[in-house]
Order: structure tokens, then C-alpha cells, then sequence
């Protein structure tokens, strides 16, 4: 697998996986672009503690956007595949199931 570690992630990450101080079980390996600011982070929390605006949910008419990103594998994909899919469509690592509580952070539902 082909990572592209010239994607910056920001936020308090405590490994090359995404995981972040506030999220890093096996399974915390996402990291999502904020709309608002157009950078990656591993969760709301980082994003809140590192930016002083408020977070733009992804509309669902860009739900087609590749805004998402595998910290395994590096792979960049769409809202629609990590909602529906839970899994990267790359690499097939198997994402967090409790962030589908956090969705309507990051994604209009």
C-alpha cells in the first residue's frame, strides 16, 4: 500500500494511525477534512482546541467528496463510503462503530 504521508494531520495525534489524545483505541484510524478550514483532523475535540472557529458540517449534496482518510493505508475516500462502509475501501481496516455518534458533527444527516 502506497501511504501518502504528505497529508498533514493536525490536532493532539499521538500516532502515525491518526489517533488522537481523546480517541485511540485499535480502531480510531480516520481522520476527517474540516470543511470549514480545509485541514485534516482525527476529531471535533482537536479540531475545537486548535482552531477559533466553528465547525461546517459537509453538506450531503458533497457527500461524493473525498474528505475522509484512512490512517492506516493513507487512503483518502468519500463521506458516503465511510458512513455506509465502516471499513477503508482500500486497505479494508476496520473503523470505530462509535463514531457513527458523532456524525452529525461533521456531516449533515
Amino acid at each position: 500500500m502506497n501511504k501518502d504521508n504528505s497529508i498533514l494531520v493536525y490536532g493532539a495525534t499521538v500516532d502515525q494511525e491518526t489517533r488522537c489524545i481523546h480517541y485511540h483505541t485499535r480502531k480510531d484510524i480516520i481522520a476527517i477534512k474540516f470543511r470549514c478550514c480545509q485541514k485534516y483532523y482525527p476529531c471535533y475535540q482537536c479540531h475545537n482546541e486548535s482552531e477559533n472557529h466553528a465547525i461546517r458540517v459537509w453538506k450531503k449534496q458533497e457527500y461524493e467528496e473525498s474528505v475522509v482518510l484512512c490512517g492506516v493505508c493513507r487512503h483518502q475516500f468519500s463521506i458516503t463510503d465511510y458512513i455506509t462502509k465502516g471499513q477503508c475501501p482500500q486497505c479494508r481496516s476496520t473503523f470505530n462503530s462509535n463514531c457513527s455518534r458523532h456524525f452529525q458533527l461533521y456531516f449533515e444527516m
